[in-house]
């Protein structure tokens, strides 16, 4: 399905060259499109998605955007070489800037449809740990994955950590093969940890045997995140972690983005600031504004800026409500008194995190980062897990794609420090894109 969109795509590039140039060009161009299916088997645009989880377009566009920079001109040079005649410049930007972005579409569309055909991978998770029970809520929390639990296999571990899913038996008493076959199951999850190396072996040859896929979750994957390496040094494998340092060219970079991404969107959204502003004057008496200190980058204390979204002495109403919240290390309620009409609207679509756009002109925040916490919440962070302060706290961040105020304290500040961990530009501009989407469904709005 994957192929056949990519075809397409590229016929419409080929179209676009008929329409604005030579018929006669378009036509041949049509030769190279076996060429172009090499590139993206080279590039792995068919398999990596295949062995992934939870892999999705936006994880493919480096490799789309080099697949089609290298295709665009191997093309140019094969008509170039072969009829001495090529398009112009505008012409190959335009094949390139339709076939891309149709592509993306196509693929996006695909992934839902076969999604929808084919169902979620069947799940089972073998094991326990402290990191298996987080991964576990991940995944029955958010439909986006693709992933369905089937159940777990336990050991004594699951006492200490207990999953939240079936127990089908316990490690080493039970016909793993037997289970595989009658749940359908399609990947296993192992944590490793505490498992001897023989019964793990003979799971992973049973799973070969069956054409089921193996994920492990090893002990220590608190801290490599995405971007740890793999070597092999005498048949040995070791897994290389990236420590959480961040170069002061990168530092730049982002700074680069976080400027220009917030003065266009304080300009896109100036209308909505505006209505904003006047719906809450006119709702309750009281400021438009709402500012609290928040610790960031190193500690640093700031004035976060906010769209105001509770009765104006909601701060001191505070400690009176904390012991209802649904978790310990921060005010989490289901049905929150304070917030007024205006501003379960503006909380609901995200209007009232606009003024925090001038907090990253003025380098308080970034358009991505850690979650902002304030100082009472920031005292329950300590140790390693402070490294979430080398970066700048962000407008969003995994914290919010993930499902922002569903998401445990604990496990909050654990992807906080894997992404601080794994930074990268493409990190930040992933984030972005999916964002928007969170945002427009409301997930996790509170």
């Amino acid at each position: 399905m994957l192929a056949a969109v990519d075809l397409l795509a590229l016929l419409a590039g080929v179209g676009s060259i008929a329409i604005t140039g030579d018929p006669g060009l378009a036509a041949l161009a049509v030769l190279t499109l076996p060429a172009w299916g090499l590139l993206f088997v080279g590039y792995g645009l068919y398999s990596s998605g295949l062995r992934r989880v939870g892999h999705s377009t936006v994880d493919d566009l480096p490799g789309l955007a080099h697949v089609f920079l290298i295709g665009t001109l191997g093309t140019w040079l094969f008509l170039h070489l072969s009829v001495g005649r090529t398009p112009g410049f505008s012409q190959l930007v335009l094949f390139d800037a339709v076939a891309l972005s149709t592509d993306v579409v196509l693929r996006s569309m695909v992934r839902d449809l076969a999604s929808l055909v084919l169902g979620n991978e069947r799940v089972l998770f073998i094991g326990s740990g402290p990191m298996m029970p987080v991964l576990a809520r991940q995944v029955l929390r958010n439909a986006n994955h693709g992933l369905e639990v089937v159940g777990v296999i336990t050991r004594s571990e699951n006492e200490r950590w207990p999953l939240p899913a079936v127990a089908l038996g316990e490690l080493g008493s039970c016909d793993a093969s037997a289970l595989l076959r009658e749940h359908r199951v399609d990947r296993v999850v192992v944590s490793a940890e505490g498992i001897d190396d023989e019964p793990l072996l003979a799971l992973v040859d049973e799973c070969r045997k069956l054409n089921v896929k193996v994920s492990a979750l090893p002990s220590l994957a608190a801290v490599i995140g995405p971007s740890a390496t793999i070597d092999q040094l005498e048949g040995i494998t070791l897994i290389g972690l990236n420590l959480p340092t961040l170069p002061r060219s990168s530092q730049v970079l982002k700074r680069i983005m976080d400027l220009l991404g917030a003065s266009v969107l304080m300009v896109l959204s100036a209308p909505f600031c505006a209505v904003a502003a006047v719906a809450i004057k006119l709702d309750t008496p009281g400021p438009i504004l709402f500012r609290q200190e928040r610790i960031g980058r190193g500690g640093k204390p700031f004035k976060l800026v906010k769209f105001r979204t509770m009765d104006a002495d909601a701060e001191a109403q505070r400690d009176a409500l904390i012991a209802s919240s649904r978790q310990k290390d921060w005010l989490d309620l289901e049905h929150d008194p304070r917030i007024t009409r205006v501003g379960r609207v503006l909380r609901l679509t995200s209007i009232d995190e606009l003024p925090q756009l001038w907090n990253v002109l003025r380098g308080d925040m970034s358009l991505v980062g850690p979650r902002p916490l304030i100082e009472r919440e920031d005292r329950n962070v300590s140790g390693w897990a402070r490294g979430r302060l080398d970066l700048t706290p962000g407008l969003t961040g995994t914290w919010q794609v993930l499902g922002r105020t569903s998401i445990p304290f604990e496990q909050m500040v654990m992807i906080d420090y894997l992404y601080v961990a794994n930074w990268s530009l493409w990190t930040d501009f992933k984030l972005l894109l999916r964002t928007l989407p969170i945002v427009l469904s409301r997930k996790g709005a509170n």
